[in-house]
């Protein structure tokens, strides 16, 4: 049975206006009887041993489980600003293993002003088989997260060609479903609008079984039902691969509706279209 969390960003305008904070976050999961929580390194107020526990004492407090750290990196970087990247993966990997979170979100590259997407994939490969042997040295899964806005991978397509170019059982896949290229979230073009020359739900499918943790996009809740992306055709794909494993809240129409209405009626929304597809 698929177990829902809750990824922290969901709240991101309330803790920048100092409203909440992880530990509030952590609590608003429970509330709202989610299982488990994803919690993004840039709200932590602290990588200190004694703030690690302190987080993870308070998951367990709410019966909740750590799905994944999420770190932004971007090996599309060269030089020693790559290096530095490389790093910043590691220092999360030990982030995780000492809160006993399983996995670390991570991305691809960014492909920089006047480079060409097939001139960057030797130092981001190069660079994520580097992160991915220290994750496995470590007990630490990465799971690769599908990104848009320049970022590669952006389709289905190059999410396979990574994964079988790292070719390690740590390196893991989270599929996002809202930020494929041609997303009305994610797309170059109109926001709102699903780029029809782009096979959006296609990379979907496309990367669907190899999916450990999937990131459920939410961006217009308002009806009480999901505007922008249509769950009646995502689901199917996620109960053929017969997925069995972590959905994240994932609330980003902050432009449109507050989180502390949006995300209560985004985890209602995502439990009846769950149990209304069965998975």
């Amino acid at each position: 049975m698929i177990k829902l969390s809750l990824q922290s960003l969901s709240y991101r305008d309330t803790a920048r206006a100092g409203k909440i904070d992880l530990l509030g976050i952590i609590e608003r999961a429970a509330e709202l009887r989610l299982d488990g929580v994803d919690l993004h390194s840039g709200q932590f107020e602290s990588t200190e041993p004694a703030y690690l526990e302190e987080l993870k004492l308070a998951t367990m407090r709410g019966g909740l489980h750590v799905c994944y750290l999420g770190v932004s990196n971007d090996f599309g970087k060269t030089g020693t600003e790559l290096e530095q990247q490389v790093s910043r993966v590691n220092f999360w990997v030990d982030a995780a293993r000492a809160m006993g979170a399983p996995m670390v979100r991570v991305f691809g590259a960014w492909v920089p002003d006047g480079e060409r997407e097939e001139s960057v994939w030797p130092r981001l490969i190069s660079a994520s088989r580097k992160v991915t042997e220290y994750a496995r040295s470590q007990g630490v899964v990465l799971g690769l997260h599908n990104h848009n806005h320049g970022c590669i991978p952006a389709t289905g397509q190059q999410v396979l060609r990574l994964l079988d170019e790292v070719g390690d059982p740590y390196y893991s896949h989270i599929l996002d479903t809202g930020q494929y290229r041609g997303s009305p979230g994610a797309s170059l073009g109109e926001r709102g609008v699903e780029d029809q020359t782009e096979d959006f739900y296609g990379s979907i499918e496309l990367s669907a079984p190899r999916a450990v943790h999937v990131r459920a996009k939410v961006y217009r809740i308002r009806s009480g039902k999901e505007a922008w992306l249509d769950y009646d055709r995502i689901m199917p794909i996620i109960e053929r691969c017969k997925f069995n494993g972590w959905m994240s809240i994932v609330y980003e129409g902050q432009d449109d509706l507050d989180e502390e209405t949006a995300v209560p009626m985004a985890a209602d929304f995502l439990r009846r279209t769950l149990a209304q597809h069965g998975v």
